[in-house]
């Protein structure tokens, strides 16, 4: 039987508030077995990118990463944001190492390449950009990675990554030595029949009933793409996919809470 492996994605509403990332932290550490955590940025890169006059630029919802911004995101990513939340894990007891995708060569990247948008230095993932070899390792070391969304080409060039695509490709790779989980932390409680309410929560959405919601506009803007990479995964071969509020994880990674994905 193999082992269990959850793999959490935490987005901008955990980490622009300090206390909601201690709190969530706790609760990440609390989880029993294997664990793999994966962070953007939330707005500390924009904030950062302004504060030295350098304005964000985004395409329907997504970062345009041309090198000065390049070089900010990597700056906040890998360094600010990623080491705090590894010295804060530390201090929870949990033995936390902190990697970009060029440490250790763990997610090797293409750079997008220009069609209707030049996205600028922006790396795309296919089946085998994660080495699962290595962060097996680590996990075999009593390690607990902690993986931001900047990754490499092999050539020397860091390209900034989407973060939920990190964690999708990541519980892909490992589904052939764990059984792994995906768990997608948010503001919300899940996928909501309607946005503003959060008791409206949809327990449970198949792949086949994905292309309906987009349609009446239950799943909108950005749920689209974490709901893609969530029907990705499961087709590939991670056992379950959950989404939800990082405040209920405990709850959430055991599927008592959230939305959870069906094949």
């Amino acid at each position: 039987m193999m082992k269990q492996l959850t793999i959490i994605k935490i987005g901008g509403n955990v980490i622009d508030h300090s206390e909601n990332l201690h709190r969530f932290l706790l609760d990440f550490t609390a989880l029993p077995g294997d664990k793999i955590l994966v962070h953007g940025g939330g707005k500390i890169a924009t904030e950062m990118g302004e504060s030295l006059g350098i304005e964000a630029k985004m395409v329907e919802g997504r970062r345009i990463t041309d090198i000065e911004t390049l070089r900010i995101v990597t700056m906040v990513y890998a360094g600010l944001i990623n080491k705090n939340m590894v010295a804060q894990l530390q201090a929870k007891g949990s033995n936390a190492i902190g990697l970009t995708g060029a440490d250790g060569n763990i997610i090797q990247a293409k750079k997008r390449p220009v069609k209707d948008v030049d996205y600028g230095f922006v790396g795309d993932l296919d089946e085998n950009s994660v080495s699962a070899s290595t962060l097996d390792n680590l996990l075999k070391a009593g390690l607990v990675p902690v993986l931001c969304a900047i990754t490499h080409d092999g050539e020397t060039q860091l390209l900034n990554t989407n973060a939920d695509t990190i964690a999708s490709s990541v519980a892909v790779a490992l589904s052939a030595l764990y059984e792994t989980r995906l768990v997608y932390c948010f503001e919300k409680k899940g996928v909501l029949k309607d946005v503003n309410d959060d008791a409206s929560v949809v327990r449970e959405v198949k792949t086949d009933e994905f292309e309906g919601l987009k349609a009446d506009g239950t799943v909108a803007g950005g749920m689209i793409p974490k709901l893609h990479n969530a029907f990705e995964a499961i087709k590939k071969g991670v056992s379950a996919v959950y989404i939800g509020k990082a405040d209920e994880l405990a709850e959430l990674a055991t599927g008592t809470f959230g939305t959870k994905m069906l094949k």
